[in-house]
């Protein structure tokens, strides 16, 4: 079986060597073999958990969640109800947030609109930046 330095398993995973090490450290990534120069050496199965790992990062799952998915992942015979739990309570996080993200989306257009392209002293963007309370939205 092929081991690769941790360089390389950045390289071929996408994650940077200090988070290489840092997953290393809590956990997510079992400690790799070392060379008798204490040397990291990473197979291809610890290749294939850092891209897991990279890959439910990108998706916006938080470390507690990569860790069960991965618990998941190690015994897959089991039920997979908490995995489909852990996405669900993703995919409210991202609905939660597309709504905060509208509803800034529409502040910005309404001091924008409120501009007039007048005078700064005159301006919607710097009055409401300036006091919060003349926010038509209140959660952004």
């Amino acid at each position: 079986m092929e081991k690769v330095t941790i360089g390389e398993a950045s390289r071929q995973s996408g994650v940077k060597v200090p988070t290489i090490r840092y997953y290393e450290s809590i956990g997510l990534v079992r400690e790799p073999a070392r060379s008798a120069g204490n040397q990291r050496f990473y197979d291809k199965s610890d290749l294939r958990r850092l891209a897991f790992i990279r890959h439910a990062r990108e998706l916006g799952f938080e470390v507690d969640a990569i860790r069960t998915l991965l618990h998941l992942q190690d015994d897959p015979k089991q039920s997979c109800a908490s995995a489909d739990a852990i996405a669900k309570a993703r995919i409210a996080d991202v609905d939660q947030r597309i709504r905060s993200l509208t509803a800034l989306k529409a502040e910005l257009e309404t001091m924008v609109e409120g501009c007039s392209h007048g005078r700064v002293e005159q301006c919607r963007v710097i009055e409401v930046l300036a006091d919060h309370g003349q926010c038509v939205h209140d959660r952004h």
